[in-house]
Protein backbone atom coordinates (compact mmCIF):
# COMPACT_ATOMS: atom_id res chain seq x y z
CA UNK A 1 0.00 0.00 0.00
CA UNK A 2 1.78 3.69 -0.99
CA UNK A 3 0.80 6.31 1.29
CA UNK A 4 0.51 9.67 -0.31
CA UNK A 5 1.18 13.00 1.89
CA UNK A 6 -2.02 14.36 3.02
CA UNK A 7 -2.19 18.47 2.03
CA UNK A 8 -1.56 20.60 5.21
CA UNK A 9 -4.38 23.26 6.53
CA UNK A 10 -5.26 26.35 4.72
CA UNK A 11 -3.52 28.27 7.51
CA UNK A 12 -0.75 26.31 7.46
CA UNK A 13 -0.35 26.57 3.55
CA UNK A 14 -0.36 29.94 3.95
CA UNK A 15 1.91 30.38 6.67
CA UNK A 16 4.81 28.83 4.02
CA UNK A 17 3.64 30.37 1.29
CA UNK A 18 4.59 33.34 3.26
CA UNK A 19 7.78 32.26 4.89
CA UNK A 20 9.38 32.37 1.36
CA UNK A 21 8.94 36.01 0.53
CA UNK A 22 8.73 37.53 4.04
CA UNK A 23 11.48 36.15 5.94
CA UNK A 24 14.15 38.11 4.62
CA UNK A 25 16.20 38.33 7.93
CA UNK A 26 18.81 37.26 9.98
CA UNK A 27 19.33 35.52 12.43
CA UNK A 28 21.64 34.02 15.68
CA UNK A 29 21.40 30.62 16.02
CA UNK A 30 22.41 28.59 18.90
CA UNK A 31 25.12 27.15 16.02
CA UNK A 32 29.13 26.48 15.98
CA UNK A 33 31.31 29.03 15.59
CA UNK A 34 31.82 29.97 12.09
CA UNK A 35 35.64 28.35 11.89
CA UNK A 36 34.25 25.08 12.15
CA UNK A 37 36.51 23.31 9.60
CA UNK A 38 35.06 20.70 6.86
CA UNK A 39 36.11 17.14 8.09
CA UNK A 40 38.42 14.89 5.46
CA UNK A 41 35.65 13.39 3.69
CA UNK A 42 35.85 13.18 -0.15
CA UNK A 43 34.35 15.07 -2.45
CA UNK A 44 31.63 14.14 -4.40
CA UNK A 45 33.04 13.67 -8.14
CA UNK A 46 31.13 12.42 -11.75
CA UNK A 47 32.38 9.10 -11.27
CA UNK A 48 30.54 9.28 -7.72
CA UNK A 49 27.20 10.79 -9.46
CA UNK A 50 27.06 7.62 -11.94
CA UNK A 51 27.18 5.08 -9.51
CA UNK A 52 24.60 6.86 -7.68
CA UNK A 53 22.37 6.96 -10.49
CA UNK A 54 23.10 3.20 -11.30
CA UNK A 55 21.41 2.72 -8.24
CA UNK A 56 18.31 5.41 -7.45
CA UNK A 57 17.75 6.02 -11.37
CA UNK A 58 15.55 9.36 -11.71
CA UNK A 59 15.69 9.98 -8.17
CA UNK A 60 18.75 11.47 -8.01
CA UNK A 61 18.87 15.42 -7.78
CA UNK A 62 21.90 17.50 -9.20
CA UNK A 63 19.37 20.86 -10.31
CA UNK A 64 20.59 23.85 -7.62
CA UNK A 65 16.66 24.94 -7.74
CA UNK A 66 15.77 20.93 -7.40
CA UNK A 67 17.76 20.76 -4.65
CA UNK A 68 17.22 24.03 -2.22
CA UNK A 69 14.39 22.57 -0.26
CA UNK A 70 16.84 19.64 0.59
CA UNK A 71 19.48 21.67 1.59
CA UNK A 72 17.78 24.14 3.68
CA UNK A 73 16.05 24.09 6.94
CA UNK A 74 12.83 24.61 8.04
CA UNK A 75 13.62 28.06 9.69
CA UNK A 76 15.18 29.15 6.65
CA UNK A 77 18.45 29.88 8.52
CA UNK A 78 20.92 27.72 7.12
CA UNK A 79 21.96 26.93 3.73
CA UNK A 80 24.48 23.79 2.60
CA UNK A 81 25.65 23.31 -0.26
CA UNK A 82 24.66 19.17 -0.99
CA UNK A 83 25.54 18.81 -4.93
CA UNK A 84 23.10 15.41 -4.96
CA UNK A 85 20.29 14.07 -3.46
CA UNK A 86 19.12 10.54 -3.18
CA UNK A 87 15.97 9.65 -2.96
CA UNK A 88 16.12 5.39 -2.64
CA UNK A 89 12.70 3.51 -2.99
CA UNK A 90 13.97 0.40 -1.36
CA UNK A 91 16.22 -0.42 1.98
CA UNK A 92 18.31 -2.37 -0.58
CA UNK A 93 19.19 0.60 -2.41
CA UNK A 94 19.90 2.53 0.88
CA UNK A 95 22.39 -0.55 1.51
CA UNK A 96 24.38 0.18 -1.74
CA UNK A 97 24.10 4.00 -0.96
CA UNK A 98 26.07 3.82 2.22
CA UNK A 99 28.32 0.88 1.35
CA UNK A 100 29.61 2.91 -1.41
CA UNK A 101 29.98 5.89 0.65
CA UNK A 102 31.73 4.37 2.95
CA UNK A 103 34.08 2.59 0.83
CA UNK A 104 34.58 5.92 -0.87
CA UNK A 105 34.47 8.61 2.48
CA UNK A 106 31.75 10.20 1.76
CA UNK A 107 29.56 12.37 4.58
CA UNK A 108 25.86 11.58 3.99
CA UNK A 109 22.90 13.49 5.89
CA UNK A 110 19.92 11.06 6.39
CA UNK A 111 16.83 13.55 5.39
CA UNK A 112 12.96 13.19 6.20
CA UNK A 113 10.43 15.68 6.13
CA UNK A 114 13.07 18.06 6.76
CA UNK A 115 10.72 19.85 9.90
CA UNK A 116 13.42 19.65 12.30
CA UNK A 117 14.83 23.36 14.20
CA UNK A 118 17.92 22.17 15.67
CA UNK A 119 19.65 21.83 11.98
CA UNK A 120 19.69 18.24 12.34
CA UNK A 121 18.61 17.27 8.94
CA UNK A 122 20.41 19.23 6.17
CA UNK A 123 24.31 20.04 5.59
CA UNK A 124 26.64 21.53 7.15
CA UNK A 125 29.19 21.61 4.29
CA UNK A 126 28.31 19.42 1.24
CA UNK A 127 27.47 16.04 2.47
CA UNK A 128 25.24 13.95 0.34
CA UNK A 129 21.55 14.07 1.51
CA UNK A 130 19.78 10.99 1.37
CA UNK A 131 16.12 11.19 1.12
CA UNK A 132 13.56 8.72 2.84
CA UNK A 133 10.35 10.41 1.05
CA UNK A 134 10.04 7.64 -1.39
CA UNK A 135 10.30 4.95 0.95
CA UNK A 136 6.25 5.38 1.85
CA UNK A 137 4.60 2.00 2.08
CA UNK A 138 2.76 0.12 4.52
CA UNK A 139 4.08 -2.96 5.45
CA UNK A 140 1.74 -4.55 7.45
CA UNK A 141 -0.90 -3.86 10.32
CA UNK A 142 -2.79 -5.96 12.93
CA UNK A 143 -5.45 -4.40 13.52
CA UNK A 144 -5.90 -6.94 16.71
CA UNK A 145 -2.89 -6.68 18.58
CA UNK A 146 -2.43 -2.51 17.25
CA UNK A 147 1.06 -2.83 15.86
CA UNK A 148 1.58 -1.12 12.56
CA UNK A 149 4.74 -1.50 10.62
CA UNK A 150 5.93 0.63 7.75
CA UNK A 151 8.36 2.55 5.43
CA UNK A 152 10.39 5.62 7.26
CA UNK A 153 9.00 7.55 4.51
CA UNK A 154 5.11 7.47 5.73
CA UNK A 155 4.00 10.99 6.86
CA UNK A 156 2.77 11.32 9.88
CA UNK A 157 -1.04 12.34 9.19
CA UNK A 158 -1.21 10.45 6.26
CA UNK A 159 -0.32 7.51 8.56
CA UNK A 160 -2.75 8.97 11.29
CA UNK A 161 -5.45 9.21 8.82
CA UNK A 162 -5.28 5.74 7.51
CA UNK A 163 -4.87 4.74 11.15
CA UNK A 164 -8.02 6.59 12.05
CA UNK A 165 -10.53 4.93 9.00
CA UNK A 166 -9.00 1.69 11.07
CA UNK A 167 -10.44 2.61 14.49
CA UNK A 168 -6.98 3.26 15.63
CA UNK A 169 -4.27 5.98 15.97
CA UNK A 170 -0.54 7.33 16.04
CA UNK A 171 0.74 7.94 19.82
CA UNK A 172 2.38 10.87 18.12
CA UNK A 173 0.70 14.36 17.10
CA UNK A 174 3.13 17.34 16.10
CA UNK A 175 2.22 20.81 14.71
CA UNK A 176 4.31 19.40 11.53
CA UNK A 177 2.30 16.07 11.40
CA UNK A 178 1.37 17.15 7.77
CA UNK A 179 5.35 17.37 6.21
CA UNK A 180 7.47 15.16 9.10
CA UNK A 181 7.60 11.46 8.31
CA UNK A 182 7.73 8.75 10.97
CA UNK A 183 11.53 7.71 10.30
CA UNK A 184 12.57 11.38 11.21
CA UNK A 185 10.22 10.91 14.11
CA UNK A 186 11.83 7.94 15.48
CA UNK A 187 15.26 9.54 15.03
CA UNK A 188 15.03 12.31 16.55
CA UNK A 189 12.37 10.77 19.36
CA UNK A 190 9.87 13.81 18.57
CA UNK A 191 7.48 14.38 21.59
CA UNK A 192 4.55 16.49 20.18
CA UNK A 193 1.10 16.48 22.51
CA UNK A 194 0.03 13.39 22.88
CA UNK A 195 2.95 12.53 24.96
CA UNK A 196 1.28 13.06 28.41
CA UNK A 197 -1.36 10.37 27.12
CA UNK A 198 1.11 7.74 25.47
CA UNK A 199 4.55 8.64 26.83
CA UNK A 200 7.85 8.80 24.06
CA UNK A 201 8.09 6.75 21.53
CA UNK A 202 11.09 4.67 23.55
CA UNK A 203 7.82 2.99 24.66
CA UNK A 204 5.89 3.27 21.67
CA UNK A 205 8.66 2.07 19.23
CA UNK A 206 8.35 -1.53 18.62
CA UNK A 207 11.15 -2.64 16.13
CA UNK A 208 13.40 -0.77 13.66
CA UNK A 209 15.16 -1.99 10.57
CA UNK A 210 18.03 0.19 10.12
CA UNK A 211 21.17 0.73 7.45
CA UNK A 212 24.46 1.33 9.43
CA UNK A 213 27.59 3.28 8.13
CA UNK A 214 29.21 0.71 6.09
CA UNK A 215 25.52 -0.51 4.07
CA UNK A 216 24.76 -3.66 6.42
CA UNK A 217 21.30 -3.91 7.87
CA UNK A 218 20.24 -4.17 11.15
CA UNK A 219 16.92 -6.11 11.27
CA UNK A 220 15.46 -5.45 14.65
CA UNK A 221 11.98 -4.89 13.23
CA UNK A 222 10.49 -7.32 16.04
CA UNK A 223 6.69 -6.73 16.14
CA UNK A 224 6.33 -7.92 19.85
CA UNK A 225 5.51 -5.73 22.39
CA UNK A 226 7.60 -7.65 24.88
CA UNK A 227 10.91 -9.52 23.89
CA UNK A 228 13.27 -9.79 26.34
CA UNK A 229 16.33 -10.99 24.48
CA UNK A 230 19.42 -9.56 25.01
CA UNK A 231 20.17 -5.64 24.59
CA UNK A 232 17.31 -3.52 23.10
CA UNK A 233 19.76 -2.19 20.39
CA UNK A 234 16.71 -0.31 18.43
CA UNK A 235 16.79 2.56 21.60
CA UNK A 236 19.61 3.43 20.46
CA UNK A 237 18.62 4.22 17.37
CA UNK A 238 15.46 6.23 18.73
CA UNK A 239 16.71 10.28 19.18
CA UNK A 240 20.16 9.78 17.47
CA UNK A 241 19.31 12.09 14.72
CA UNK A 242 20.68 9.76 12.45
CA UNK A 243 24.38 9.40 13.37
CA UNK A 244 24.36 5.99 13.76
CA UNK A 245 22.51 4.44 10.89
CA UNK A 246 19.51 5.36 8.20
CA UNK A 247 16.32 3.89 9.74
CA UNK A 248 14.39 2.54 6.62
CA UNK A 249 11.12 0.37 8.51
CA UNK A 250 9.46 0.89 12.07
CA UNK A 251 7.06 -1.15 13.95
CA UNK A 252 5.02 1.04 16.43
CA UNK A 253 2.19 0.26 18.89
CA UNK A 254 -0.96 1.59 17.80
CA UNK A 255 -3.79 2.41 20.33
CA UNK A 256 -7.29 2.45 19.62
CA UNK A 257 -8.53 5.44 18.44
CA UNK A 258 -10.37 6.96 20.84
CA UNK A 259 -14.56 7.22 20.53
CA UNK A 260 -15.10 10.91 22.00
CA UNK A 261 -12.63 13.99 22.71
CA UNK A 262 -13.29 17.42 23.73
CA UNK A 263 -11.24 20.29 24.46
CA UNK A 264 -11.91 23.23 26.52
CA UNK A 265 -9.75 26.58 26.36
CA UNK A 266 -9.70 28.53 29.55
CA UNK A 267 -8.05 31.71 30.55
CA UNK A 268 -6.06 32.42 33.90
CA UNK A 269 -4.37 35.78 35.36
CA UNK A 270 -0.47 33.99 36.58
CA UNK A 271 1.35 30.97 35.92
CA UNK A 272 0.68 30.42 39.77
CA UNK A 273 -3.03 29.39 38.91
CA UNK A 274 -1.47 27.59 35.65
CA UNK A 275 0.50 24.98 38.15
CA UNK A 276 -2.80 24.20 40.13
CA UNK A 277 -4.23 23.23 37.10
CA UNK A 278 -2.09 21.25 36.08
CA UNK A 279 -2.36 19.40 39.31
CA UNK A 280 -6.01 19.51 39.14
CA UNK A 281 -6.27 18.12 35.58
CA UNK A 282 -4.24 15.39 36.39
CA UNK A 283 -6.39 14.44 39.54
CA UNK A 284 -9.96 14.73 38.17
CA UNK A 285 -9.40 14.12 34.96
CA UNK A 286 -6.61 11.36 35.27
CA UNK A 287 -7.43 8.36 32.76
CA UNK A 288 -8.70 10.81 29.98
CA UNK A 289 -6.61 13.26 29.95
CA UNK A 290 -4.74 13.50 26.82
CA UNK A 291 -3.47 17.09 26.60
CA UNK A 292 -2.60 20.23 28.52
CA UNK A 293 -1.07 22.85 26.75
CA UNK A 294 -0.06 26.26 27.49
CA UNK A 295 0.02 29.42 25.86
CA UNK A 296 0.47 33.01 27.45
CA UNK A 297 -0.99 36.55 26.15
CA UNK A 298 2.24 36.80 23.83
CA UNK A 299 1.66 33.65 22.28
CA UNK A 300 -1.79 33.68 21.69
CA UNK A 301 -1.50 37.45 20.44
CA UNK A 302 1.08 36.73 17.60
CA UNK A 303 -1.12 34.32 16.20
CA UNK A 304 -4.53 36.57 15.61
CA UNK A 305 -2.22 38.86 14.61
CA UNK A 306 -0.48 37.32 12.06
CA UNK A 307 -2.68 34.73 11.04
CA UNK A 308 -6.39 36.54 11.82
CA UNK A 309 -7.16 33.29 13.67
CA UNK A 310 -9.54 33.80 16.77
CA UNK A 311 -9.53 34.07 19.87
CA UNK A 312 -12.83 32.99 22.10
CA UNK A 313 -11.75 34.30 24.93
CA UNK A 314 -11.27 37.47 26.67
CA UNK A 315 -7.46 38.74 26.79
CA UNK A 316 -5.77 37.10 29.37
CA UNK A 317 -2.08 36.76 30.79
CA UNK A 318 -2.40 33.11 30.31
CA UNK A 319 -4.63 30.21 28.18
CA UNK A 320 -4.41 26.43 28.88
CA UNK A 321 -5.66 24.28 26.23
CA UNK A 322 -7.07 21.10 27.97
CA UNK A 323 -8.37 18.22 26.02
CA UNK A 324 -9.91 14.60 27.04
CA UNK A 325 -9.82 11.77 25.18
CA UNK A 326 -12.16 8.30 25.97
CA UNK A 327 -14.93 6.04 25.36
CA UNK A 328 -17.87 7.92 26.32
CA UNK A 329 -18.41 11.63 24.72
CA UNK A 330 -21.48 12.30 27.53
CA UNK A 331 -19.49 11.02 30.34
CA UNK A 332 -16.11 12.94 29.60
CA UNK A 333 -17.55 15.91 28.45
CA UNK A 334 -19.36 16.06 31.96
CA UNK A 335 -16.38 14.60 33.90
CA UNK A 336 -14.77 18.04 31.57
CA UNK A 337 -17.56 20.38 32.64
CA UNK A 338 -17.17 19.78 36.60
CA UNK A 339 -13.17 19.60 36.23
CA UNK A 340 -13.70 23.06 34.94
CA UNK A 341 -16.58 24.18 37.22
CA UNK A 342 -14.16 22.99 40.26
CA UNK A 343 -11.56 25.16 39.43
CA UNK A 344 -13.88 28.11 38.59
CA UNK A 345 -15.23 27.66 42.07
CA UNK A 346 -11.88 27.67 43.63
CA UNK A 347 -11.01 31.03 41.84
CA UNK A 348 -8.50 29.45 39.83
CA UNK A 349 -9.81 30.19 35.56
CA UNK A 350 -11.04 33.36 34.75
CA UNK A 351 -12.77 32.42 32.24
CA UNK A 352 -13.20 29.15 29.68
CA UNK A 353 -15.18 27.35 27.18
CA UNK A 354 -15.70 23.88 25.98
CA UNK A 355 -15.87 23.41 22.34
CA UNK A 356 -19.50 22.18 21.52
CA UNK A 357 -18.35 20.62 17.90
CA UNK A 358 -15.42 19.09 15.53
CA UNK A 359 -14.88 22.52 14.03
CA UNK A 360 -14.84 24.50 17.21
CA UNK A 361 -12.14 21.80 18.39
CA UNK A 362 -9.96 22.81 14.82
CA UNK A 363 -10.48 26.07 15.93
CA UNK A 364 -8.93 26.13 19.76
CA UNK A 365 -6.09 23.66 18.84
CA UNK A 366 -5.32 25.40 15.61
CA UNK A 367 -4.35 28.65 18.00
CA UNK A 368 -1.99 26.46 19.74
CA UNK A 369 -0.47 24.58 16.44
CA UNK A 370 0.30 28.02 14.56
CA UNK A 371 2.48 29.56 16.88
CA UNK A 372 5.54 28.55 15.47
CA UNK A 373 4.50 29.25 12.21
CA UNK A 374 2.91 32.98 13.52
CA UNK A 375 6.46 33.80 14.33
CA UNK A 376 8.04 33.06 11.34
CA UNK A 377 5.46 35.57 9.44
CA UNK A 378 6.32 38.20 12.35
CA UNK A 379 9.51 38.37 10.25
CA UNK A 380 11.74 39.90 13.31
CA UNK A 381 14.65 38.13 14.78
CA UNK A 382 14.60 35.48 16.82
CA UNK A 383 15.93 32.71 18.96
CA UNK A 384 14.09 29.25 19.90
CA UNK A 385 14.59 27.24 22.96
CA UNK A 386 12.92 23.82 23.90
CA UNK A 387 13.40 22.95 27.45
CA UNK A 388 12.52 20.86 29.58
CA UNK A 389 12.09 22.43 32.95
CA UNK A 390 9.99 21.40 36.34
CA UNK A 391 6.70 22.89 37.08
CA UNK A 392 7.77 25.14 39.82
CA UNK A 393 10.73 26.55 36.94
CA UNK A 394 8.86 26.38 33.46
CA UNK A 395 7.75 30.14 33.36
CA UNK A 396 10.59 31.60 35.67
CA UNK A 397 13.17 32.14 32.63
CA UNK A 398 10.38 33.61 30.81
CA UNK A 399 9.85 36.26 33.46
CA UNK A 400 13.76 36.36 34.08
CA UNK A 401 14.56 37.59 30.26
CA UNK A 402 11.29 39.76 30.18
CA UNK A 403 13.34 41.59 32.58
CA UNK A 404 16.97 41.18 31.42
CA UNK A 405 16.32 42.22 27.56
CA UNK A 406 13.28 44.75 28.25
CA UNK A 407 13.65 45.48 24.52
CA UNK A 408 12.54 42.14 23.19
CA UNK A 409 9.71 40.24 23.62
CA UNK A 410 9.80 36.60 25.52
CA UNK A 411 7.10 34.39 24.28
CA UNK A 412 6.59 31.25 26.60
CA UNK A 413 4.25 28.17 25.04
CA UNK A 414 4.59 24.56 25.51
CA UNK A 415 3.65 21.27 26.59
CA UNK A 416 2.84 22.38 30.31
CA UNK A 417 1.73 18.75 31.26
CA UNK A 418 5.08 17.30 30.72
CA UNK A 419 7.15 19.76 31.73
CA UNK A 420 7.85 21.09 28.04
CA UNK A 421 8.29 24.75 27.14
CA UNK A 422 8.91 26.44 24.34
CA UNK A 423 10.34 29.54 24.59
CA UNK A 424 11.06 32.06 21.97
CA UNK A 425 12.54 35.32 22.09
CA UNK A 426 12.03 38.10 19.51
CA UNK A 427 14.34 41.33 18.75
CA UNK A 428 14.29 44.47 15.89
CA UNK A 429 17.88 43.76 15.84
CA UNK A 430 20.06 40.19 16.21
CA UNK A 431 19.98 38.79 19.22
CA UNK A 432 22.77 36.21 21.36
CA UNK A 433 21.41 34.86 24.40
CA UNK A 434 22.00 30.85 23.64
CA UNK A 435 24.39 31.03 26.74
CA UNK A 436 22.17 32.91 28.97
CA UNK A 437 19.16 30.53 28.49
CA UNK A 438 21.05 27.51 28.48
CA UNK A 439 23.07 28.07 31.36
CA UNK A 440 20.01 28.98 33.14
CA UNK A 441 18.37 26.09 32.41
CA UNK A 442 21.40 23.72 33.35
CA UNK A 443 21.55 25.70 36.81
CA UNK A 444 17.81 24.84 37.67
CA UNK A 445 18.17 21.23 36.87
CA UNK A 446 16.65 20.94 33.29
CA UNK A 447 17.17 19.62 30.10
CA UNK A 448 18.17 21.39 27.04
CA UNK A 449 16.09 19.67 24.50
CA UNK A 450 12.87 18.06 25.71
CA UNK A 451 11.64 17.07 21.99
CA UNK A 452 13.37 18.34 19.35
CA UNK A 453 17.09 17.43 19.58
CA UNK A 454 20.74 18.75 19.57
CA UNK A 455 21.73 18.19 15.78
CA UNK A 456 23.71 20.84 14.87
CA UNK A 457 22.83 24.15 16.72
CA UNK A 458 22.90 22.41 20.73
CA UNK A 459 25.39 19.49 20.13
CA UNK A 460 28.58 21.57 21.63
CA UNK A 461 26.14 22.27 24.78
CA UNK A 462 25.59 18.67 25.32
CA UNK A 463 27.37 18.82 28.84
CA UNK A 464 24.71 20.94 30.24
CA UNK A 465 22.37 18.10 30.04
CA UNK A 466 24.57 14.62 29.99
CA UNK A 467 27.65 13.77 32.16
CA UNK A 468 30.92 13.39 31.00
CA UNK A 469 31.15 9.89 31.41
CA UNK A 470 27.72 9.49 29.81
CA UNK A 471 29.00 11.36 26.55
CA UNK A 472 32.33 9.63 26.45
CA UNK A 473 30.03 6.36 26.29
CA UNK A 474 28.27 8.19 23.27
CA UNK A 475 31.12 8.62 21.32
CA UNK A 476 32.48 5.28 21.78
CA UNK A 477 29.01 3.83 20.69
CA UNK A 478 28.82 6.31 17.59
CA UNK A 479 32.80 4.90 16.63
CA UNK A 480 31.61 1.38 16.82
CA UNK A 481 28.42 1.90 14.59
CA UNK A 482 29.55 4.29 12.28
CA UNK A 483 34.10 3.99 12.55
CA UNK A 484 34.64 6.76 9.62
CA UNK A 485 32.07 9.03 10.79
CA UNK A 486 30.38 9.50 7.91
CA UNK A 487 26.63 9.56 9.05
CA UNK A 488 25.75 12.67 9.84
CA UNK A 489 28.74 14.14 11.19
CA UNK A 490 28.45 17.57 12.77
CA UNK A 491 25.38 17.03 14.51
CA UNK A 492 24.74 15.82 18.27
CA UNK A 493 28.00 14.82 20.05
CA UNK A 494 30.20 17.64 20.70
CA UNK A 495 33.34 17.86 18.23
Amino acid sequence: MLLAPLSRSVVHKASRALLVTRCQFSITCCCRAPELARGSYSKVTGVDLAHFRSIVGNNMLTDTTDMQPYNTDWLRTRQGKSAVVLRPHTTQQVCQILEYCNDRNLAVVPQGGNTGLVGGSNPVFDEIIVSVSLMNKIISLDEAAGILTCEAGCVLESLDAMLSDKGLVMPLDLASKGSCQIGGNVSTNAGGIRFIRYGSLHGSVLGIKAVLADGSILDCLSPHRKNNTGYDLKQLFIGAEGTLGVITEVAIAVPPKPKAINVALVSIESFDKAKQIVVKAKSMLSEILSAIELMDDESVEMVVKQLNLVNPLKRSPFYMLIETSGSDYDHDKQKLHTFIESVFNDEILIDGTVASSIKEMKSIWKIREEISNALMIDGRNFLHFDLSLSLSNYYRIVDDLRNKLPACTALGFGHIGDGNLHLTITSDSEIDINSYVLEWTKRHGGSISAEHGLGFDKCQYIYHSQSQKAVSLMSNIKKLFDPKGILNPYKTLPL
